[in-house]
């Protein structure tokens, strides 16, 4: 159920509301507009319904949700756009973020040259991997801790916030030490645990859509970080697994208008991994902003060639300031500006 709180509703009676809430054992979730306040009461609908709320003082009327993915629905927000602020960009409504850099972290030339390059061309944030999942066990699994410390390095260097992937609950204290967004990639969609623990993190949150994930169950997987009382989550699609084999993955840029159908959250597109080669990225990235998403996550690596794990899909920083310029007028034409601080 959805409690819209009157405008101009007091912290005492927004307080009353979810004492009530809670004493039935529902869960409570303040959502906190420009005019209102909305509550989501979440658990037995009966129950919150029995609670008579509507005509109680500061409660303007209480509406149910719909969806079975409550805190995620557009419903929950009354149709208007989450914007998040992180690392002083915002991401979502009209603000376009551009996370870029490479794979992963191999070293600190590398990592930091790719860290400067992206930043000269106007990123919003910076985005490297210390730990990877790879489908081998015998493939370079990630640099780990030292990563974590050439990312914090890099951010130090350029102010670009850290968006880095996390895989482990048992490497979770130290992501969430160094990480601005912290990345549940496609294989861990459905890792419920591993969810809700980046949610009480109070991070945000990239989370990847599955390999053959539904939208369901994108926004579904999405609520186990939500229902954590943390708002700050970035929906991501990457590419999914059709019947088509001439090219890695099939980018599903159906997805954004579909998502932004049915939720408030961002909604970023990774055009680097469907492709699987350099010179289908920038086709993919400008699509990706002319579909309406609110940002790309970009591989852009000093030496592609040289890279350890995804080197053909890889952008050499050498052309991420065109591919930027190009990006920059895209945004312009569908009312987005790229985000900086």
């Amino acid at each position: 159920m959805m409690i819209v709180m009157k405008e101009g509703a007091t912290e005492e009676e927004i307080a009353h509301v979810v004492e009530r809430v809670e004493e039935i054992g529902c869960s409570a979730h303040i959502s906190e507009g420009e005019l209102l306040t909305v509550i989501g009461a979440i658990g037995d609908r009966g129950k919150v319904a029995d609670l008579g709320l509507e005509g109680s003082p500061g409660v303007d009327h209480v509406t149910p949700i719909s969806k079975p993915y409550k805190l995620a629905s557009r419903e929950t927000k009354q149709g208007a756009d989450s914007i998040l602020e992180i690392g002083g960009r915002k991401v979502g409504g009209t603000n376009f973020a551009l996370m870029a850099g490479p794979c992963t972290v191999e070293n600190r030339d590398q990592m930091l040259d790719s860290a400067d390059a992206v930043a000269a061309a106007g990123a919003t944030m910076l985005r490297g991997g210390a730990y990877k999942p790879r489908t081998s066990p015998y493939s370079f699994q990630g640099l780990g801790r030292e990563g974590l410390r050439l990312l914090e390095e890099a951010r130090e260097r350029t102010g670009l916030p850290i968006v880095t992937e996390l895989l482990d609950l048992r490497d979770i204290d130290d992501v969430v030490e160094v990480a601005d967004v912290i990345q549940i990639g496609a294989r861990n969609m459905q890792n419920y645990a591993l969810l809700s623990e980046a949610g009480k993190s109070g991070k945000a949150v990239l989370l990847k859509r599955g390999l053959s994930a539904t939208i369901e169950e994108l926004l579904m997987a999405s609520e186990y970080i939500l229902k954590e009382g943390n708002e700050n989550v970035m929906l991501c699609e990457r590419g999914i697994r059709t019947y088509e084999t001439a090219y890695r993955f099939t980018l599903d840029l159906l997805a954004v208008p579909a998502l932004k159908e049915q939720t408030h959250l961002p909604v970023i597109i990774d055009p680097s991994h469907a492709p699987g080669r350099r010179d289908w990225v920038e086709s993919m990235s400008l699509a990706a902003a002319a579909s309406g998403a609110d940002g790309i996550i970009i591989e852009v690596h000093n030496e592609p060639e040289k890279a350890i794990c995804d080197a053909a899909q890889q952008v050499p920083t050498s052309e991420f300031q065109e591919l930027t310029n190009k990006l920059e007028t895209i945004t312009g034409v569908v009312g987005k500006t790229i985000s900086r601080a």
